[in-house]
Protein backbone atom coordinates (compact mmCIF):
# COMPACT_ATOMS: atom_id res chain seq x y z
CA UNK A 1 0.00 0.00 0.00
CA UNK A 2 1.24 3.10 -1.12
CA UNK A 3 1.51 5.57 2.05
CA UNK A 4 2.89 8.93 3.17
CA UNK A 5 3.11 9.69 6.64
CA UNK A 6 3.53 12.92 8.27
CA UNK A 7 4.71 13.20 11.51
CA UNK A 8 6.40 15.93 13.94
CA UNK A 9 3.95 18.93 14.47
CA UNK A 10 2.61 19.85 18.03
CA UNK A 11 2.40 23.48 19.73
CA UNK A 12 5.11 25.82 20.24
CA UNK A 13 6.33 29.18 21.14
CA UNK A 14 6.96 31.85 18.90
CA UNK A 15 10.40 31.80 17.88
CA UNK A 16 10.76 27.99 18.64
CA UNK A 17 11.67 24.91 16.50
CA UNK A 18 10.05 21.95 15.05
CA UNK A 19 11.12 18.97 12.93
CA UNK A 20 8.56 17.34 10.56
CA UNK A 21 8.63 14.31 8.77
CA UNK A 22 7.65 12.83 5.76
CA UNK A 23 8.06 9.26 5.83
CA UNK A 24 7.02 6.71 2.73
CA UNK A 25 5.93 3.07 2.93
CA UNK A 26 4.93 0.85 -0.26
CA UNK A 27 7.30 2.68 -2.60
CA UNK A 28 10.33 4.51 -2.13
CA UNK A 29 11.40 8.31 -2.13
CA UNK A 30 14.79 7.93 -4.05
CA UNK A 31 13.47 9.14 -7.94
CA UNK A 32 10.89 11.50 -6.48
CA UNK A 33 10.73 15.13 -5.58
CA UNK A 34 9.27 16.11 -2.38
CA UNK A 35 7.42 19.22 -1.70
CA UNK A 36 5.93 20.12 1.84
CA UNK A 37 2.63 22.22 1.39
CA UNK A 38 0.50 23.86 4.26
CA UNK A 39 -3.10 25.15 4.87
CA UNK A 40 -4.00 27.88 7.60
CA UNK A 41 -7.50 27.72 8.79
CA UNK A 42 -9.66 29.84 6.26
CA UNK A 43 -7.04 30.05 3.78
CA UNK A 44 -5.76 27.83 0.84
CA UNK A 45 -3.30 25.29 0.52
CA UNK A 46 0.35 26.86 -0.15
CA UNK A 47 3.55 25.26 -1.26
CA UNK A 48 6.84 26.08 0.66
CA UNK A 49 9.13 23.78 -0.04
CA UNK A 50 10.28 21.59 -2.72
CA UNK A 51 13.20 19.35 -3.05
CA UNK A 52 15.12 17.20 -5.45
CA UNK A 53 15.40 13.94 -6.29
CA UNK A 54 19.07 14.16 -7.86
CA UNK A 55 20.94 16.62 -6.72
CA UNK A 56 18.64 17.61 -3.49
CA UNK A 57 18.39 20.80 -4.54
CA UNK A 58 15.86 22.70 -2.76
CA UNK A 59 13.49 25.96 -3.01
CA UNK A 60 11.38 27.59 -1.13
CA UNK A 61 8.63 30.20 -0.54
CA UNK A 62 9.87 33.32 0.41
CA UNK A 63 8.30 33.57 3.72
CA UNK A 64 9.86 30.47 5.14
CA UNK A 65 13.38 31.49 3.08
CA UNK A 66 16.18 31.29 5.88
CA UNK A 67 13.91 29.87 8.91
CA UNK A 68 12.67 26.79 7.20
CA UNK A 69 14.77 23.68 5.81
CA UNK A 70 14.13 20.95 3.58
CA UNK A 71 16.26 17.42 3.83
CA UNK A 72 15.73 13.92 2.81
CA UNK A 73 17.47 10.65 4.04
CA UNK A 74 16.89 8.33 1.46
CA UNK A 75 18.36 5.53 3.09
CA UNK A 76 15.37 6.07 5.57
CA UNK A 77 12.87 7.04 3.13
CA UNK A 78 12.41 10.30 4.45
CA UNK A 79 12.28 13.60 3.99
CA UNK A 80 12.44 16.22 6.85
CA UNK A 81 11.46 20.01 7.42
CA UNK A 82 13.28 21.53 9.60
CA UNK A 83 11.42 24.74 10.80
CA UNK A 84 13.38 27.81 13.21
CA UNK A 85 12.56 30.67 14.17
CA UNK A 86 8.41 30.42 13.98
CA UNK A 87 5.72 32.70 13.87
CA UNK A 88 2.16 32.25 14.84
CA UNK A 89 1.44 33.02 11.03
CA UNK A 90 3.12 29.47 10.90
CA UNK A 91 0.29 27.97 12.26
CA UNK A 92 -1.72 25.38 9.50
CA UNK A 93 -1.97 21.43 8.79
CA UNK A 94 1.27 20.39 6.92
CA UNK A 95 1.51 17.64 4.34
CA UNK A 96 4.01 16.67 2.13
CA UNK A 97 3.43 15.10 -1.41
CA UNK A 98 5.30 13.66 -4.71
CA UNK A 99 5.79 14.35 -8.00
CA UNK A 100 8.96 13.78 -10.24
CA UNK A 101 10.43 16.70 -10.05
CA UNK A 102 9.99 20.14 -8.41
CA UNK A 103 10.05 22.19 -11.80
CA UNK A 104 8.51 25.45 -12.23
CA UNK A 105 5.19 24.36 -10.71
CA UNK A 106 6.24 22.51 -7.68
CA UNK A 107 3.82 24.82 -5.14
CA UNK A 108 0.59 23.68 -7.13
CA UNK A 109 -1.35 21.55 -5.10
CA UNK A 110 -3.07 20.04 -8.11
CA UNK A 111 0.00 19.25 -9.69
CA UNK A 112 1.03 16.86 -7.18
CA UNK A 113 0.99 12.68 -7.31
CA UNK A 114 0.57 11.27 -3.52
CA UNK A 115 -0.33 12.88 -0.23
CA UNK A 116 0.01 12.48 3.42
CA UNK A 117 -3.09 13.14 5.95
CA UNK A 118 -0.63 16.32 7.16
CA UNK A 119 0.24 17.25 10.93
CA UNK A 120 -0.76 20.40 12.70
CA UNK A 121 1.59 22.89 13.61
CA UNK A 122 0.64 25.37 16.33
CA UNK A 123 2.87 28.27 17.28
CA UNK A 124 1.61 30.18 20.16
CA UNK A 125 2.57 31.47 23.48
Amino acid sequence: QVQLVESGGGVVQPGGSLRLSCSASGFTLDDLAIAWFRQAPGKEREGISCIGSTDGSAVYIDSVKGRFTISRDNAKNTVYLQMNKLKPEDTAVYDCATRIRCGSTWHRPDRMDYWGKGTLVTVSS
